[in-house]
């Protein structure tokens, strides 16, 4: 689809809450995105491109075609664009979900069920609690339940038919008391079943249901005189109170409660979610998010919100947090606590976040400086005293003189750090002589270094052989810089230069070294090359314009800056040159183009 064809499909979007999707050429899907007004939201994106940061402008240039889906509500937006975005994985949508499969609880549905541990959520296999955030949690509770009621753990089909036939007999779990022995009949169905259901109160939650029967049968027995009885039940609440005490963060009046911090960096946000029952954390889950589009925090805290709770299957009202949250479900209720026990559990959860986020940051600070293995091949190669964290290499480009340009490139620790690359046009030099190029940008490169009192690279290399790499090493001596490594790769035989030293040095061409030096030296040819052809282009554009007789400075500037090329000059035809440049100027443009191009082809 050509450009002005998307913009009037743009231009006859709805004015309706939806979901809209761009694609590239290919028919990739490349995001997925919510609005209120689909008309006003995509509209944004094909606005001013200097209202949008870099990656925005870099989706947009890959869009080709958009889609959308108009939907009741934005919050039934938000719901279908959760969904396309863990299905599709679009490239500039950030995903929520982590890589890990998180554990449940699950209440089988058969004749006298078991819980089991599983990871797979499988609905008509029976009925699920969790996820929990660990093994160990769920571990927890599965050994206070089992040590409060008697499930079985066999996995024997105890149907009517087989215990009247008597099919099976009682094993080591019914002689030590963790089971009452169904198998045999010696333990009713609606016993069972009422166990269960106990079972299942704790599952949710609500151990002060459970507490309160195990009081009442602690009451009823102590009336009867079974003491022994009574003590049974009295050790059953200690057991729940000894759960309870180690999970409660505030009074356990608080309950049914979800906790969503969000907090923000430059590249990456980190959120905390958590569920309260009875003043205790039954889930706790903290993420990394990596930011695509510099996405709004809000933005990140309503997608972060309803991923959680489809995750957990909440069945909560009342969502507590670190800022307000927008498109929330009309029966869900958020705050934003000031001061409490409320207030407690959002710094509790921000902590949770904070600690993440200065765990990771460590991480990758101690990643970044510790040396990249090429790295350290290549310090070995050339035997360099210290590992050249920081390199940068220098190459010329010119065709037969023309438009002499050199570009330097940074790489910090085996990567490009490209807002550190550097182009030069040659100032001082005239004709073709490489030699003398290199001597003068490696000289302006580490003089305005020097000046400016910032760090010298680890090493430097000189895209060329001996003569290039003398031309650099005079200019450092007189920047009395003699104490920096200094090579040349020639790029015939790929041998590798050192000052002083008459023979090449040959690395084996497997070797990660060499690899490091030619993709170092390769990208430092392309951006000098890529420079230079914009060079001529720029020259070729303002040479013709210069020669028309009739064209001030101003108008040549608009034509340059609007068009670049003269082949797209030639394009753009008189009828938008006229809308620029006025009807007389524009014709006698296009004329002299049509001259050059009949110059250039005879």
């Amino acid at each position: 689809m050509k450009p002005d064809e998307l913009i009037n499909q743009v231009r006859l979007l709805p004015d309706s809450p939806g979901v809209y999707r761009f694609y590239n050429k290919d028919g990739q899907l490349l995001y997925v995105g919510k609005a209120r007004s689909l008309k006003k939201r995509v509209a944004t994106y094909f606005g001013n491109s200097k209202t949008l940061n870099r990656k925005t402008r870099q989706m947009v240039s890959e869009t080709a075609r958009v889609e959308f889906t108009v939907s009741a509500s934005e919050f039934d937006a938000l719901l279908l664009e959760n969904n396309l975005i863990k299905e599709h994985q679009p490239r500039y949508n950030i995903l929520l979900r982590d890589d890990k499969t998180y554990p449940y609880l699950c209440i089988t549905n058969e004749r006298f069920p078991r819980i089991l541990y599983t990871r797979k959520y499988d609905r008509q296999a029976g009925e699920y609690f969790g996820p929990y955030s660990s093994v160990s949690a769920l571990k927890t509770v599965l050994d206070l339940i089992r040590r409060l009621y008697t499930i079985r753990t066999c996995t024997l089909p105890l149907s009517e038919e087989n215990i009247r036939a008597g099919k099976f007999k009682v094993c080591l779990e019914y002689h030590i008391g963790n089971c009452k022995g169904p198998c045999e009949g010696r333990q009713t169905e609606e016993a069972y079943n009422h166990d269960i259901s106990l079972a299942r109160q704790v599952l949710k939650g609500n151990l002060s249901v459970v507490r309160q029967h195990f009081q009442q049968e602690m009451e009823n027995a102590s009336a009867a005189l079974a003491f022994e009885k009574a003590q049974y039940y009295k050790e059953k609440i200690e057991l729940l109170d000894k759960f309870q005490a180690r999970s409660v963060v505030v009074n356990r009046n608080l309950s049914d409660i979800d906790v969503l911090t969000v907090l923000d960096g430059s590249a990456y946000a980190y959120v905390n979610f958590m569920q309260v029952k009875e003043g205790a954390i039954v889930f706790s889950q903290t993420l990394e998010i990596q930011k695509k589009l510099e996405e709004p925090v809000e933005d990140l805290a309503s997608m972060a919100l309803v991923e959680f709770r489809l995750q957990t299957q909440s069945p909560n009202t009342e969502v507590i947090s670190n800022l307000p949250i927008k498109l929330l479900d009309e029966n869900l209720k958020n705050t934003v606590p000031k001061a409490g026990d409320r207030k407690k559990l959002v710094d509790l959860s921000l902590k949770n976040a904070l600690e993440l986020k200065q765990q990771r940051e460590l991480l990758r600070a101690e990643t970044k400086m510790r040396p990249n293995p090429r790295v350290i091949a290549l310090q070995k190669s050339l035997t360099l005293p210290t590992p050249p964290i920081i390199m940068e290499c220098f190459d010329n480009s010119n065709l037969l003189g023309s438009n002499p340009v050199a570009a330097m490139v940074r790489f910090v620790n085996g990567k490009p750090d490209k807002k550190n690359y550097r182009r030069f046009a040659i100032k001082t030099v005239q004709g073709p002589d490489d030699f003398a190029s290199m001597k003068e940008v490696v000289y302006r490169r580490y003089k305005r270094i020097l000046d400016e009192n910032e760090k010298l690279p680890d090493l430097i290399i000189i895209d060329g052989g001996k003569g290039q790499l003398s031309s650099a090493m005079s200019a450092l001596t007189e920047l009395r810089i003699n104490q920096l490594p200094v090579i040349g790769i020639a790029k015939r035989l790929e041998e590798i230069y050192r000052p002083g030293d008459p023979y090449p040095l040959h690395i084996s061409k497997k070797s990660p070294a060499l690899q490091l030096i030619q993709q170092i030296r390769d990208e430092a040819h392309r951006f000098a090359l890529n420079y230079h052809r914009a060079k001529r282009k720029s020259t070729s554009i303002t040479s013709l314009l210069d020669n028309i007789p009739g064209l001030g400075e101003i108008t040549i500037k608009k034509l340059r800056e609007n068009f670049k090329t003269i082949s797209k000059i030639a394009q753009a035809g008189e009828e938008r040159l006229a809308a620029l440049i006025g009807k007389q100027k524009a014709r006698l443009v296009i004329e002299e183009i049509k001259k050059a191009f009949h110059r250039a082809e005879g």
